[in-house]
């Protein structure tokens, strides 16, 4: 295989890596579920992707590689997320009438976040074919978080959580979350500190949200994991 390089991110790579993300969206259920009109749907999640992104940059560490054919948007998270006006108030500028379907994602995710510090792993993004970069990105990550005995967690968008990247890579999947009215299960997935003598690390039971949750996203810690 190709020598893969791994890297920090900058704004450079913004117009690269947003179109990854969309489209890595675009190809599994959630995406349908979060846009229905197919018409409408490759432009909104453009838009969600490059908002993504651009917090990941500001806020958190985005990870790709040397040909930007995988991307990682990491965050900090050292306490149970808040509300956070700001992640709102950008969503809805950047979505507009379908920032609501947004937000009742985030507040699902955000529902189950595990109780313990973490490095979240917002969003994987892989062209096709190139599954193995995104394992050696991953694996450059995690050895940082080893180092500080953090343990990971990320959510699966597809349907076989113990199957892909991330399964190979140690994470082992919990409970789903299960997206209404009418949405696909997300499932949890959890890698844990090394020598923690804990598989689960904390993470709370099954939950079935309704639409009555509050549409308010968790409050982001800046990133202090080092570059790869």
């Amino acid at each position: 295989m190709t020598r893969v390089v791994v890297c920090r991110a900058s704004e450079a790579d913004l117009d690269v890596l947003s179109p990854l993300v969309a489209q890595s969206l675009a190809a599994g259920p959630v995406g349908g579920w979060l846009v229905p009109d197919a018409t409408e749907r490759p432009q909104v999640l453009r838009r969600y992707a490059r908002l993504l992104v651009s917090w990941g940059l500001r806020h958190g560490v985005v990870d790709t590689t040397g040909d930007r054919s995988v991307v990682a948007v990491w965050f900090r998270r050292v306490e149970v997320p808040v509300p956070s006006a700001g992640w709102m108030y950008d969503l809805h500028q950047a979505l507009g009438p379908h920032a609501s379907r947004f937000a009742l994602w985030h507040a699902y995710l955000d529902a189950v976040v595990p109780p313990v510090p973490h490095a979240y792993l917002a969003h994987l993004a892989t062209l096709p074919g190139h599954e193995d970069a995104a394992r050696v990105l991953l694996a450059a990550r995690h050895r940082v978080l080893d180092t500080e005995g953090l343990p990971a967690y990320a959510e699966c968008l597809g349907g076989r959580p113990r199957e892909g990247v991330l399964a190979g890579c140690g994470y082992t999947p919990r409970s789903p979350i299960l997206l209404e009215p009418g949405g696909p299960a997300l499932w949890r997935m959890w890698r844990p500190a090394p020598d923690t003598g804990r598989s689960c690390g904390g993470l709370p039971p099954r939950t079935r949200l309704r639409r009555g949750v509050t549409l308010l996203r968790g409050r982001v810690v800046p990133s202090r994991l080092g570059p790869c």
